[in-house]
């Protein structure tokens, strides 16, 4: 896809290095979901060409799951809801949204 930028933002790895969650920062933002299943998808691939390129730097390739990174769309809220853009008390409808569950 053309004008997609995809970043690795964060990889955790278990102690035993049988799993690894990979966060993805993808931009623009809209197409996140779409791209993420299609990683997924090929994660075997991924998985085998990772492992060839650490051929003897790892005792064992960790299980891949990958998951969206939304935190920039999250701090991007948080500035403006700061900045005041984002009222509740002059847009009642977005009450709804900020509700905890």
């Amino acid at each position: 896809m053309r004008g997609v930028i995809i970043s690795v933002s964060k990889v955790s790895v278990t102690v035993d290095l049988s799993v690894a969650k990979v966060y993805l920062s993808i931009f623009p933002n809209d197409k996140a979901k779409e791209l993420v299943e299609g990683i997924k998808s090929n994660q075997p691939f991924i998985r085998h060409e990772l492992a060839q390129r650490t051929r003897n730097q790892l005792r064992r390739m960790p299980q891949l799951y990958f998951f969206v990174d939304d935190s920039l769309e999250h701090i991007d809220k948080i500035e403006q809801s700061l900045k005041g853009t984002d009222n509740p008390l002059k847009d009642p409808d977005l009450f709804g949204k900020r509700k905890k569950s």
